[in-house]
């Protein structure tokens, strides 16, 4: 029998659905928190909400303050919960390229126009969005298996401008990795190494002591 191929909507819905979120019990947590940056380490305590409000607590520098703070915002943000009509009712979706990999490029339409992803593995390993106003594209290279669905572990960003296609900034290359506490898996450690005119700054970003609330 021949084998009925996907949609291309069933394809990303289940590479969606296999992306590691966090339930609606989640209670919050609290940990120790280290940001190193240019051999400049600022340590404190982060907390997390069970509603995904992020807290920085006894940092008194306000770079290092706002840094932490980004980055527990990013954790939080992609470990909500949404359903896949909620994100992606108002969307269609068509296959594109399948490149030597095996990942297959999924072109969207109707709200998120022009925006594509590639999947490999019941994975999104590539994801090319329009969001306030630039281009983010991201390239993931492997993933953590929870069990309870992917988490990625080594991947990179840039970002372009929509218009002329110039390159924002320079590309980050960021390797994550997880920690289970009780039921969840919880950022432990966020490497990110960002190309700049004047070399390669690593920041460092080292949660311990995880407690849930």
């Amino acid at each position: 029998m021949t084998a009925v191929k996907l949609s291309a909507r069933d394809l990303f819905r289940a590479a969606y659905e296999n992306r590691y979120t966090w339930d609606a019990r989640f209670p919050g947590y609290t940990a120790d928190v280290t940001y190193t940056r240019d051999g400049k380490a600022f340590s404190g305590r982060a907390r997390v909400s069970g509603d995904m409000k992020a807290e920085v607590l006894d940092v008194s520098d306000e770079e290092a303050q706002k840094a932490i703070h980004g980055q527990l915002w990013e954790i939080s943000i992609h470990r909500v919960r949404r359903s896949f009509e909620e994100t992606h009712s108002k969307n269609t979706f068509t296959y594109g390229e399948t490149d030597s990999t095996g990942a297959v490029e999924l072109l969207m339409g109707g709200k998120s126009e022009g925006d594509r992803y590639k999947v490999r593995d019941n994975e999104v390993c590539l994801v090319h969005r329009h969001i306030h106003g630039v281009v983010v594209t991201i390239n993931t290279f492997s993933s953590h298996d929870t069990g309870e669905g992917y988490l990625s572990h080594r991947y990179d960003s840039v970002y372009h401008d929509p218009k002329t296609g110039e390159q924002k900034g320079g590309k980050s290359l960021f390797e994550d990795t997880y920690e289970k506490v009780g039921s969840y898996w919880i950022l432990s450690r966020r490497v990110i190494e960002t190309e700049t005119e004047d070399g390669t700054v690593t920041e460092d970003f080292a949660f311990s002591n995880i407690q849930l609330l």
